[in-house]
């Protein structure tokens, strides 16, 4: 049990990693030699293999680098050794020390990747040669404008190949930044943008809490220097005023742990400057209003302990409502985990208390790299580490596989989606497993499902959160418990989707999916456009091979089309009708080879539908298929009904064969309306059927047989109805604005 005497003790003995180190009177920071870094490794590294690696590396680095010195004046060896040493902090294995002495080597010097590979293995020569490519895009020569996406990106795609090559990189930025001050302002706040955009946000998600607060407050530095100096002069003087109050509050918290018997040790820390300037400057806090600018931190042996403490603090103190938070049963996606309250002390003041264990402690710190710590005598397998990492940072595999899109991604696009579906990513909602999703806020239940699986995503028709059927566009808050519901008989991904979707991630996946289905539409539509055209000829007694052979290339370019299957295509959508080919062509039959008879004249006014050469016979609109003007159509023959007009497309007349006859819209034909049945599909929502209403009186349209029905299942509300229009073009119109309304994701003509 650990002592009253030594919960006085506030630093930790294992020195954490990239630890801010005491600003020197000139400015910079202590310089490590060969001889630390040797000191440090080799206390956890005790293979003599392995420290030969280490040593070599060293040796080559250092033959390499001889003679060469940086702009802030010391040997350029002395980057290496600091970022092996920041690595070793991190208790890295061999091959990730040899390649964070070897990393600019490859860049500055003569040595090759062939090299490193023969000397040192295949690992290290990856890793190095990852470096490299990430090194050739630094901004030596660009201004803080000239930053690209595509740079950032190209980084990041280096990045994704393996952990330890992103754990390198931070080191290797962490120390640059350390010696800023050598360089030009431009360059200074050029890197410092840079570590803000690109290596910060991954140092975060990895949980690597001490090298991403001190990039973050080193960059802060250069880029907004009189902020950041007025927040410095904040924290020394709240800090003089509010010691005497934070030890009586430590000490009070000590006594009464210790009373329990309870095995623990304390500390108290800052909040890291830039973290300060966040809530200052991006929140509008007062700093007055921060409450958690000082906080003491309980560390103790088991998680029960933990809730043990927690529970005597609030016992003690008034803790201040909602601000309590669990991240031990629901831990950060970079694995953090810790209890947090924020109470009031005895002199009025407020503070922050953090609870955990040593384990929980080390993680906080230290993130990825503290749960894959080097074990001597352990097998390493990369590839083995990087699937582990991916299991347990669910982002990190989004991360791998958007980063492995490189070819077919736009670089603008690739950072965003980085930035909103990973980086911005806050809220968390369970499985009903209890697998915790981190979504970006705004995010919807069609984003879950997504997040779950692409095929999940494809077929969700609807989700039950916290035990309530919602539909796909609820947007979703930390805490939910969400359960996506799929169907065969799922519309799947369609243009209404890209409107509920929120994450980059699940619109790529709807986008791909309407392509693959849009290309097989136009497949399906240049058939149906084939067939009418088929149908159309045959009623003017030409086979289908004569048809293929008559469109030829003057055909095409009579109507600007660039091969047949555009043609068939138009064909299908209306913009092209068959009877124009015929009447271009100069095929259609003569009124002489029909053997019917003319219509009375008084009726061909009145008649939507002209029969050329037909008198005396009834012509009637099919009520299957609802043809309107601008349709294509053709009549079919009846037995004691006449002539009955179809759309050349109605499944009914499929089989027809020579009872069919052309047939062709009345050109001097007034203003009317036809009724046409349609479907509209959309999420059920209050006032859906309100909004369709309005649509319907906004366009001037008459309806009959409404008829609304829920299917369950989905939660898809499917609303059936005749409208009466003028035209094909009328009709058109009417869908775009339906597909317009919130919900709706599908409007459809009835074929009965």
């Amino acid at each position: 049990m650990i002592t009253m005497e030594e919960t006085k003790v506030e630093t930790k003995t294992n020195e954490a990693p990239s630890e801010p180190k005491k600003i020197l009177p000139n400015g910079g920071y202590p310089m490590h030699t060969y001889e630390d870094l040797r000191e440090l490794a080799f206390s956890y590294i005790k293979n003599e293999k392995s420290r030969k690696m280490v040593a070599d590396a060293y040796e080559l680095a250092k033959t390499k680098h001889a003679g060469v010195f940086r702009k802030s004046g010391e040997p350029y060896i002395q980057h290496p050794i600091e970022v092996a040493y920041i690595l070793a902090q991190l208790q890295v294995g061999p091959e990730t020390l040899a390649a964070g002495l070897l990393h600019d080597t490859v860049e500055d010097t003569d040595l090759t990747i062939e090299d490193i590979r023969k000397q040192f293995g295949n690992d290290v020569a990856m890793i190095v040669d990852s470096l490299t490519k990430i090194q050739r895009m630094k901004l030596s020569h660009r201004t803080e404008q000239d930053f690209e996406a595509e740079d950032h990106r190209k980084i990041f795609l280096g990045m994704a190949k393996d952990v330890r090559v992103i754990i390198v990189k931070l080191a290797d930025r962490l120390h640059n930044l350390r010696t800023l001050d050598a360089l030009k302002p431009e360059r200074q706040k050029a890197l410092s943008k840079e570590t803000l955009e690109v290596f910060t946000p991954i140092a975060h998600r990895l949980g690597i809490y001490k090298m991403q607060s001190e990039m973050e407050d080193l960059s802060l530095k250069y880029l907004e220097p009189d902020k950041y100096n007025e927040i410095l002069n904040l924290l020394n003087e709240r800090e003089k005023n509010r010691q005497e109050s934070l030890n009586n509050l430590k000490k009070r918290i000590a006594d009464l742990v210790f009373e329990q018997g309870i095995p623990f040790r304390m500390e108290s820390r800052v909040k890291s400057i830039y973290s300060i300037y966040r809530k200052m400057y991006l929140k509008h806090y007062n700093f007055d209003e921060i409450y958690d600018v000082l906080a003491v931190r309980v560390i103790t042996n088991t998680i029960l302990q933990c809730y043990e403490i927690l529970g005597i603090v609030h016992a003690t103190f008034k803790p201040i409502p909602g601000r309590f938070k669990d991240y031990i049963a629901m831990p950060k996606p970079n694995m953090y985990q810790s209890l947090h309250t924020t109470i009031v002390s005895g002199d009025g003041n407020i503070y922050e208390v953090q609870i955990r264990t040593e384990e929980m402690d080390q993680v906080a710190e230290e993130g990825v790299a503290a749960h894959w710590k080097y074990k001597e005598g352990s097998s390493y397998n990369a590839r083995e580490e990087q699937k582990d990492i991916e299991d347990k940072l669910h982002w990190f595999r989004d991360f791998v596989s958007m980063s492995d899109q490189e070819n077919t991604a736009d670089a603008k696009d690739y950072m965003a989606a980085l930035s909103n579906d990973i980086f911005n990513a806050n809220v968390y909602v369970f499985t009903p497993k209890g697998k915790v999703i981190d979504l970006p806020n705004g995010a919807t239940t069609l984003d879950f499902a997504y997040k779950i699986h692409t095929k999940v995503g494809d077929s969700a028709v609807g989700a039950v959160v916290n035990g309530t059927m919602v539909p796909l566009n609820t947007i979703l808050k930390t805490g939910d418990v969400c359960e996506i519901k799929t169907s065969k008989n799922s519309p799947g991904p369609n243009q209404g989707w890209l409107e509920i979707a929120k994450t980059a991630s699940a619109k790529s996946h709807i986008k791909k999916a309407i392509q693959k289905n849009s290309a097989f539409l136009r497949q399906e539509n240049i058939q149906k456009g084939y067939t009418a055209c088929v149908e159309s000829f045959k009623a003017q007694d030409i086979s289908e091979a004569d048809m293929v052979k008559m469109i030829d290339q003057k055909v095409l370019d009579e109507f600007h089309m660039a091969d047949t299957d555009s043609l068939y295509e138009a064909i299908s959508s209306r913009n092209v009708t068959p009877y124009q080919i015929i009447d271009f062509l100069h095929v259609r039959k003569k009124s002489s080879d029909v053997k019917e008879i003319r219509h009375h004249s008084s009726m061909d006014a009145k008649n939507p539908v002209v029969v050329d050469g037909v008198d005396n016979l009834a012509i009637s609109l099919a009520k299957c298929c609802c043809p309107i003007p601008g349709d294509d159509i053709v009549g079919y023959v009846s037995k004691g009904k006449g002539i009955i007009v179809h759309r050349i497309t109605c499944p009914n007349i499929a089989n027809a064969g020579k009872r069919t006859i052309p047939v062709h819209w009345n050109e001097d034909l007034g203003i009317s309306t036809y009724p046409v049945a349609i479907q509209i599909y959309a999420g059920d929502r209050n006032n859906l059927l309100t909004d369709i209403m309005g649509v319907f009186s906004a366009k001037n349209i008459a309806v009959d047989n409404l008829k609304c029905h829920v299917i369950q299942e989905s939660m898809t509300a499917v609303t059936g109805v005749t409208v009466y229009v003028s035209d094909s073009q009328t009709l058109e119109d009417l869908f775009t604005a339906l597909l317009a309304l919130k919900s709706v994701f599908d409007v459809k003509r009835i074929v009965h």
